[in-house]
């Protein structure tokens, strides 16, 4: 199972690999759970040497949606709902991992819970969060994708 954006696209904020200015996260299957580890650059601050709220809701919303390619059938998900609970300051410096599993799943719908701590030391929780992802149908997946058909065909049993 691929779960990283192996396309033509690969410009997503978080994991896309030819963003000059994203995260370029990585994310490997560690028995049930989705996993990334990532050290974000000074430029993701907010205060001073604390990295800035909107880059931890974005890696765990990105890491709650992987999830999604868990399922019985994959398919491309968008966030319906995100609920990210602060718990500490995220510090700038330390090597930092992300770890999601997949939830209820009805329908078009998943839910996935995850959260944010220092790669080594797991008891550190900064962050966590809940989210609920909605398939897009195949009539919005042509409609932004058009100009990515790699992309498109991502969840094909041929590109997998």
């Amino acid at each position: 199972m691929e779960l990283n954006d192996t396309t033509d696209y690969q410009l997503c904020f978080v994991c896309g690999q030819r963003n000059p200015y994203g995260l370029k996260m990585v994310f490997h299957l560690d028995g049930d759970t989705v996993v990334s580890d990532f050290r974000p650059e000074a430029e993701h601050q907010g205060f001073p040497g604390v990295i800035h709220g909107g880059i931890v809701a974005a890696v765990l919303d990105e890491a709650l949606n992987r999830t999604t390619m868990l399922t019985d059938t994959p398919a491309w998900t968008m966030t319906g709902r995100l609920d990210v609970r602060y718990r500490r300051y995220v510090p700038y410096g330390p090597l930092l991992r992300v770890r999601a599993k997949l939830g209820l799943q009805r329908g078009r719908m998943s839910q996935a819970s995850g959260y944010l701590t220092l790669a080594e030391d797991e008891s550190v929780v900064l962050a966590e969060a809940h989210g609920t992802f909605m398939a897009l149908s195949n009539r919005v997946i042509d409609e932004i994708m058009q100009e990515y058909p790699g992309m498109r065909d991502f969840f094909t049993p041929t590109s997998k």
